[in-house]
């Protein structure tokens, strides 16, 4: 039967664009490193798990933007009320440690809760302080009248941040800390004690009560690899361009095969 030799047109056309077709570039991501989008933007995201009996939880986001972040939190569990009043969430991001969020081996006094500065190893020190209003530097730490309060709450802000800052962000070294513990979580002995940040302020009041990580997750909005997990596909560049050619090798077999068939029909 004789067979239109244009069939064979599309697959050679295809292995001449394969073969001429500069190599794919591969995305290389994981929850430590970033790469960043041709519009130099790229977000980290951690979960925010309990500290100290809490039952605080909540999800955080950053999107980095040069030296501009923007900064949106959900929190709920969290503790309610404060002397008649909402209970005000100092919350921070914290960096220049280990970048993970402490554990009970790190109460040093026994008391049965890890304060802030017996959670620094961990966590290590402010970067920013994420208030509703006004500055957001260290400065700002225990501004508890411009936190965000109550049992639960969203939060959306965009800051400066400095070069150490970014560069926590985008190492997966920084971490998401949100303050304050209903007094009725904690011990007997915790519940007196005073803050060691601020000997005014109850224990409860500046314990971490939320913690999280930032892990590097799809850079801009536009999930890239596979799945939305914030986690890339890691290839080597040179296995895509043998892959590539092996493809378009592939292609010229099935067109010249499809050639010699036509006019072996032909004769």
């Amino acid at each position: 039967m004789r067979q239109p030799l244009l069939l064979t047109i599309p697959a050679l056309a295809l292995a001449a664009l394969a073969l001429s077709a500069p190599p794919a570039t591969a995305h290389e991501g994981h929850t430590q490193e970033s790469t960043t989008t041709d519009e130099g933007s790229w977000t980290t995201m951690a979960h925010l798990d309990s500290l100290n009996n809490s039952g605080t939880t909540g999800e955080a986001s950053v999107k980095v933007d040069g030296n501009k972040a923007t900064v949106s939190m959900t929190v709920q569990g969290a503790a309610e009320t404060f002397q008649n009043g909402p209970f005000p969430h100092a919350q921070h991001i914290h960096i220049g440690a280990a970048g993970t969020c402490p554990g009970p081996e790190l109460d040093q006094n026994g008391d049965g809760a890890v304060s802030t500065p017996e959670a620094h190893p961990a966590y290590g020190m402010i970067a920013s302080s994420l208030t509703e209003t006004g500055d957001t530097s260290p400065d700002s730490a225990l501004a508890v009248d411009r936190f965000p309060g109550g049992s639960s709450y969203t939060y959306e802000r965009s800051i400066d941040i400095d070069d150490a800052t970014q560069q926590a962000l985008k190492d997966g070294t920084a971490v998401m800390v949100v303050h304050g513990v209903d007094p009725a979580n904690l011990s007997q002995t915790a519940q007196q004690e005073m803050s060691p940040l601020d000997d005014s302020l109850p224990l409860a009041a500046t314990l971490p009560a939320a913690c999280g990580t930032l892990n590097a997750s799809q850079m801009g909005d536009v999930p890239d690899g596979g799945a939305d997990t914030g986690v890339g596909q890691k290839t080597d560049p040179a296995s895509i361009v043998i892959t590539v050619g092996a493809g378009a090798a592939g292609l010229v077999a099935v067109g010249g095969g499809a050639v010699y068939l036509r006019r072996r029909q032909r004769a």
